[in-house]
């Protein structure tokens, strides 16, 4: 018995000292300050924003390109249910708006429409999401796959759970509706310049081909 206890006892040190030379799993690497969107909310806060650009990369491409030209500077918050979902990205503040920009296409992907995820807006067609987002305030699971999820809060969610509410049935806000003060990609720091929209030019159907000419009579000979 002594004998095996002692086979044991040397067990586990042999078992220490090889997990004490396994070396620490190395940390997660940052995060690309180029995928983080700050928000300052007139709620009192800075909201900070994951993007996820490995899952819908053209609607993360848009709200970088929107928040550089600080196109969402001063815009409300128009749309906000409680315990659903605040909506914004609308310069009109009605939910009628968008950018200059081309709408997108669909972008569904299996991120969850957990707290905090934010997700781009559109009409109840697929390919037509544009300026406007909306950050859930609760899972909202019967919107996966239907809407494209790009990013989700990481800090400062209380500001957006501070966000004033609208009617309950269409969640409109009628009166001084909360708002995001100023918008910016980490990587560019808070007071970087403004880069204005460049807007694509219309396609130009190119002009219909001329008919070709009558040929010419062939000359009539002398009587």
């Amino acid at each position: 018995m002594r004998l095996l206890k002692l086979f044991l006892v040397s067990l586990g040190l042999l078992a220490g000292m090889a997990a004490a030379q396994v070396p620490p799993a190395a940390p997660p690497p940052a995060p690309d300050p180029q995928n983080i969107l700050h928000l300052e909310l007139s709620t009192g806060g800075e909201v900070v924003i994951l993007m996820r650009p490995d899952k819908a990369p053209a609607s993360v491409e848009r709200v970088r390109t929107l928040a550089r030209a600080g196109f969402y500077d001063g815009v409300v918050f128009h749309r906000v249910i409680e315990g659903f979902m605040a909506q914004t990205g609308d310069p009109k503040g009605t939910g009628e708006g968008g950018s200059p920009l081309p709408d997108l296409k669909a972008e569904f992907n299996d991120l969850p429409h957990l707290r905090g995820v934010v997700s781009m807006a559109r009409t109840d067609q697929p390919d037509t999401a544009n300026s406007q987002f909306f950050i859930c305030f609760q899972p909202t699971v019967r919107l996966d796959r239907k809407y494209t999820a790009f990013g989700r809060v990481t800090s400062g969610m209380q500001f957006v759970d501070a966000i004033k509410r609208g009617d309950p049935i269409d969640g409109r806000v009628a009166d001084e509706p909360s708002k995001i003060v100023r918008v910016w990609i980490e990587a560019d720091g808070r007071d970087a310049a403004r880069v204005p929209l460049v807007i694509p030019a219309p396609a130009v159907a190119p002009p219909p081909a001329a008919e070709p000419a009558p040929a010419p009579e062939a000359p009539k000979p002398n009587p």
